[in-house]
């Protein structure tokens, strides 16, 4: 049972290489994490409560963003009681809420913080399998939700991801970096290190933004015992599609990442001061509820530098490295990054994962993709026909018989109801997208808000840019 496919080196050239998602098959069958059913952590954590996320299973034509969906505290036996169709008197909060309409969601649980009072059990997840020892549950996170629990397609800016599908099923939505006009990034609501689409990838509406016909959707329906691949910037929208399911997930530091932290703590600055000066009370909603509370100007000045000052230290290393390597011939890739989303810049070397990876680096793309053993162990994840109606699925097996790969078309059919469209749009207001009884377009708004300019202030293209021309001022 312990032998694997892949050895972790080989494992981890393949994670650090390879740019399209790909699920790993028959990596984690002796890991103790796959006994992580609902049932069982309920019995570990013993009555604790943790917060869930919840929203409306009815399929809208703007994203479900987490800042307008509804928040419980409850145990796992609530929700396994809820999700099971038990009396209400066994769902606690959740028994406000009907099953038949609600999604429930309890995502982005650091193991290290819920299970902080059991170690032992961080060393049931073993990403050293993967190539990254000493890597285990204590740097991952975990997810449970019932059928329909989903989240808004988004990119991380730090990292590539792992993610360990325990129970159930999980139906990824995947689309490469290059769509990433296509899918109209936003960064409102505000969360570090996430960049959201404006499109509802459930439901485009195709009117607000066409360009999204041009984009590639890879769709992927991960079972159990399965691990996926999500290479860097590449967008994804996630739904359970089983009555509960439970994912591990772990990001892997690259050092592309020291660059993407000066982006993020140019775009922090930006949004706390313009927001705070409009309302410091509220915001209108534009802060996610699982970003830290705004912090002052002098906090966030410390964090861009913090940032900066890694980057450039980074690159100091990284030059001096090549000088090395070019007089001995040895081609090494040091990678130095501290990386755990929404962690802050300036840790201490001691905290850092060093990950080192011989890589020849002067071979082209196409050789690499032929060096990576695609298989029954690997399984690409490939774009799917572009149309504009509901297509056939088309299942790859792996040895286990698990559904494991689908070219699902996605549906563009036309809206039942034409929706109020503003001239200027604001996704975190959902009272500007009701819809008229009647289907009629409304009159519309024609005064700029402070989220339109803040919208454009902040859109990635932009920051990209303010990043470049601060460190270029840094270097001179």
């Amino acid at each position: 049972e312990d032998v694997k496919p892949f050895t972790p080196d080989k494992t981890k050239e393949i994670v650090m290489s390879l740019q399209q998602p790909a699920v790993f098959c028959n990596m984690v069958g002796n890991w103790p994490a796959l006994h992580w059913n609902v049932e069982y952590l309920s019995a570990v954590l013993e009555g604790k409560a943790i917060q869930f996320r919840l929203g409306l299973k009815t399929v809208d034509l703007v994203p479900q963003f987490e800042t307008s969906c509804s928040y419980v505290e409850a145990t796992l036996e609530e929700f396994l009681a809820w999700s099971c169709g038990q009396p209400s008197c066994l769902s606690g909060p959740f028994s406000c809420y009907d099953y038949s309409k609600y999604w429930a969601y309890a995502d982005y649980k650091y193991i290290a913080r819920i299970f902080e009072d059991k170690p032992e059990i961080f060393q049931d997840v073993r990403w050293s399998d993967f190539g990254f020892p000493g890597r285990s549950g204590k740097e991952s996170t975990l997810w449970i939700g019932s059928e329909g629990a989903n989240t808004p397609c988004h990119l991380d800016s730090y990292g590539c991801n792992l993610v360990l599908q325990v129970q159930g099923r999980k139906r990824w939505h995947l689309f490469p970096p290059g769509d990433t006009s296509f899918l109209y990034p936003t960064r409102i609501p505000y969360e570090e290190s996430s960049i959201f689409s404006k499109v509802n990838i459930a439901n485009p509406d195709l009117k607000r933004f066409p360009e999204f016909r041009n984009s590639t959707a890879h769709v992927v329906t991960l079972s159990p015992g399965q691990v996926l691949l999500v290479p860097r910037h590449w967008w994804h929208y996630v739904e359970s599609i089983d009555p509960v399911t439970v994912s591990i997930n772990s990001w892997i530091e690259l050092d592309a990442d020291h660059e993407a932290r000066v982006e993020e703590a140019i775009t922090r600055m930006l949004v706390c001061a313009i927001k705070s000066a409009e309302n410091p009370s509220d915001g209108d909603l534009w802060l996610n509820p699982t970003e830290v509370e705004a912090t002052s100007h002098e906090i966030n000045l410390q964090y861009l530098n913090k940032a900066v000052s890694a980057y450039l230290k980074c690159q100091e290393t990284s030059v001096s490295g090549q000088a090395r390597s070019s007089s001995t011939g040895a081609k090494q890739r040091t990678n130095t990054s501290c990386k755990r989303k929404r962690r802050e810049v300036g840790c201490e070397p001691e905290s850092c994962t060093l990950l080192t990876q011989e890589c020849d680096f002067s071979t082209s793309k196409a050789e690499e993709l032929q060096k990576i053993p695609f298989g029954p162990h690997l399984i690409p994840v490939l774009p799917q026909p572009h149309k504009t109606s509901m297509v056939g699925v088309v299942a790859v097996e792996s040895d286990g018989g698990d559904l494991l790969h689908e070219n699902e078309g996605e549906h563009f059919g036309k809206s039942q109801c034409k929706r109020k469209s503003l001239l200027i749009s604001n996704d975190c207001e959902a009272a500007a997208h009701q819809m008229d009884s009647d289907c009629s377009p409304c009159t519309s708004q024609t005064a700029l808000s402070t989220n339109d300019l803040l919208d454009c202030l902040v859109n990635p293209h932009v920051i990209s840019l303010v990043a470049q021309l601060l460190l270029e001022r840094m270097r001179v």
